[in-house]
């Protein structure tokens, strides 16, 4: 397939343009600084100059996609939320998708498929409540955000293009992301739960994030939202227990809740709250995941 993918220089993006290259795809990656993303890619990778704004020549890379992934989006955890970041938060998804979209719109040939990476954030703090793909949306910032940025993936879909939307929860591997930031207190003996401990945690492995995004490109009839989580459900203190006896420490220094405000303001609701999220709609499609369990990941992790 020739594969159109904007926010590839990322954590979850980098790996899953080399693996899409790999194997025999034809991969164009959309970047704001060429110069910059030199090294990132498999030289076979074709890169094209954007500013995730406005569109321009790069659209015509679009009419030569059968396929294209947005995986644009400044980093959630980046910064504690101001207004000046909750803007840019929203803007980061909501102007490169609608770019996206228009490009698709004035284009001769349309992609047959416009994968728009979404986050379970879309339930808003839903607490103990299991979540599924028939949940409600949250009417909270990241629940708006979410809503938003999926609203306009959507309008794709009466150009005839297939949408599908994977909500991730937190990705997790080495080499970046929330992980290495939470790996990094349990390596000096200081690791432990954040808050309560007994909020719900929606994880999943990298590898499986990948894999359930090259198993909605393929199957030609599954569009909408997909909740890309691990089947395992574990709460905070489950999690840091785990994780301190794959790393050979303790997880004794619980972090209080008072503490977390205090650093992160308004962002701490969602480590305190959390989401008990299922990937309901992947299990029922016939995706079968790699690392089902919390253990067995962290083994596949951390070694």
């Amino acid at each position: 397939m020739r594969i159109l993918v904007a926010g590839g220089t990322g954590f979850i993006g980098r790996v899953l343009i080399r693996q899409l290259s790999v194997q025999g795809n034809e991969i164009v990656a959309l970047v704001r600084d060429v110069a910059g993303s030199a090294g990132i890619f498999p030289p076979e990778v074709r890169v094209n100059c954007w500013d995730g704004l406005t569109v321009g020549e790069w659209r015509l890379s679009v009419e030569e996609a059968d396929a294209v992934i947005n995986l644009s989006g400044a980093s959630i955890g980046g910064g504690r939320w101001t207004p000046r970041r909750k803007a840019l938060l929203l803007q980061s998804r909501l102007a490169p998708t609608r770019a996206l979209v228009e490009a698709m719109r004035i284009s001769r040939h349309r992609p047959r498929v416009f994968i728009n990476a979404s986050a379970v954030g879309y339930y808003g703090m839903s607490g103990g409540d299991v979540v599924t793909e028939d949940s409600p949306p949250g009417d909270d910032f990241l629940g708006a955000t979410c809503r938003a940025w999926e609203a306009e993936a959507l309008s794709a879909a009466p150009l005839g293009v297939r949408v599908v939307l994977p909500r991730f929860g937190v990705v997790l591997a080495e080499g970046g992301g929330v992980f290495d930031r939470m790996v990094l207190p349990f390596k000096f003996f200081l690791g432990g739960p954040l808050g309560s401990g007994d909020q719900w945690y929606a994880w999943v492995h990298r590898d499986d994030a990948i894999a359930a995004m090259h198993y909605l490109l393929e199957r030609h009839e599954l569009e909408g939202g997909f909740n890309v989580v691990s089947p395992e459900s574990v709460t905070m203190r489950t999690f840091s227990r785990e994780l301190g006896r794959a790393l050979g420490r303790p997880s004794w220094m619980p972090v209080p809740s008072f503490a977390l405000r205090v650093l992160f303001g308004e962002m701490s609701g969602v480590i305190l709250q959390g989401r008990h999220v299922v990937p309901t709609r992947l299990l029922e499609a016939g995706f079968r995941f790699t690392h089902p369990t919390l253990r067995g990941a962290l083994h596949a992790i951390l070694g």
